[in-house]
């Protein structure tokens, strides 16, 4: 679910790494019917028919992001583009530009996969534990996950904020193989963490800073043995249910809810449909989500601001002691155990960028991005699928730096 390198073959497998890489690293430094429960209450609200475009007049910041996500889409080939930007929670702009399939257009309700937006719910979730005194942050985890290596040592707050040691999944080139080769497989979290395992930790746990879906894969197994609550009911109770965020949901088979942005990818290849490619791969059962891209502006305002959580629990979820940590050394290479510093660090389930707070998934020919600077009270939410001549790497970010750039030019959106 996330940017970093893999040949034509080994060039394949580059596009495919920098894919599956970018939605979770600080991409800036390097580097997810039966739809079953959902996280959010079903179809309605502000999907499908509720998600439609800015009608009658526009504004000058409508028309100034409208004119930038058409250049944008055209400057970087894009098959289509979603887009919403609010301003205090009031509406800027809604628009879809482009095609879902050949001769269907984009429209703004349909839905797409979020990937690791999911995470930055996960840690809102947990904080709101925290709060309610049922988990201390810094409570070890080995009486909820006794199997996991150095469990006396790993706290909740380690998990959330990828300061473990564990390796990821997502880099292990012989997970990346299989990934490759099968990508219709449904994936066990212990089939996920298995890789990991495998390998010693990158370093003590606490002590540096290493990205890894293998922590929010044991976080999920953690919070559900401690609530007795599966992790999509628990989400819907402690966030996507007080956001109103109907049309955010989980998915426990790789079905989409209906209207679907279609996606297409070149990571193996050869351009091809990747819509219903198996997410299970991204993060553990219960956490797979879609969504659409007006829940994705509400979302990005709402963890953005912490309008769920106390200032206390704020603060955290912006800064849980990440910032100082990372750096390469003897055992883990810079290109992994990034430095996290004020301007640009993992918080729980967030990154932080020049004041900027998101989240930025890609993998499997989609790629979003949501966005919220509190200063400006500034939400973008963008989601963008590709064409067969589309460059590498998230391309929702650049039009959602763009943006940024027209709408806050004091305060760079600079992810990349």
């Amino acid at each position: 679910m996330t940017h970093t390198p893999l040949s034509p073959r080994t060039r394949t497998r580059a596009r495919s790494r920098r894919a599956l890489l970018c939605a979770a690293l600080l991409a800036l430094t390097v580097q997810t019917t039966a739809v079953a429960p959902a996280l959010a209450d079903g179809p309605g609200g502000r999907g499908g028919s509720d998600c439609v475009r800015t009608e009658g007049h526009r504004d000058g910041k409508a028309r100034k992001v409208l004119d930038i996500t058409r250049k944008a889409k055209k400057d970087l080939r894009l098959n289509a583009v979603q887009v919403r930007v609010t301003i205090d929670g009031r509406e800027v702009l809604t628009d879809a530009l482009g095609e879902s399939m050949t001769g269907v257009p984009a429209e703004p309700g349909m839905h797409f996969r979020a990937g690791s937006v999911a995470f930055a719910h996960i840690a809102t979730a947990l904080l709101k534990l925290v709060e309610e005194r049922r988990v201390r942050l810094d409570d070890t985890v080995e009486r909820w996950l006794p199997d996991l290596p150095k469990a006396n040592r790993i706290t909740l707050r380690m998990l959330a904020s990828n300061t473990t040691g564990l390796h990821d999944y997502v880099t292990d080139p012989e997970f990346l193989k299989e990934l490759e080769a099968h990508p219709f497989r449904a994936w066990t979290p212990e089939q996920l963490v298995a890789y990991p395992l495998r390998h010693s930790f990158w370093y003590e746990p606490g002590t540096s800073w290493s990205y890894s879906h293998a922590n929010y894969v044991y976080l999920i197994e953690a919070l559900e043995k401690i609530t007795g609550v599966r992790i999509d009911r628990l989400v819907r109770e402690k966030v996507t249910g007080p956001l109103e965020l109907r049309n955010t949901r989980n998915n426990f088979t790789p079905e989409i809810p209906r209207p679907v942005l279609h996606a297409f990818t070149s990571d193996r290849g050869l351009y091809e449909e990747s819509t219903f490619w198996n997410p299970s791969w991204t993060t553990a059962p219960g956490a797979v989500i879609t969504t659409d891209i007006c829940d994705l502006a509400r979302s990005a305002q709402a963890i953005g601001s912490g309008e769920l959580l106390s200032p206390r629990s704020y603060r955290t979820l912006l800064n849980p002691g990440t910032v100082g940590l990372g750096g390469g050394t003897a055992t883990c290479p810079a290109t992994i155990c990034l430095k996290q510093t004020e301007a640009a660090h993992f918080g729980l389930g967030v990154i932080v960028v020049n004041g900027w707070i998101l989240q930025n998934p890609s993998f499997s020919g989609y790629a979003a991005i949501q966005a919220y600077l509190p200063s400006k009270r500034l939400a973008i939410a963008v989601s963008a699928t590709k064409t067969a001549t589309t460059p590498d790497g998230n391309q929702a970010e650049v039009v959602a730096e763009r943006i940024a750039a027209a709408l806050a030019p004091g305060d760079p959106l600079a992810i990349g």
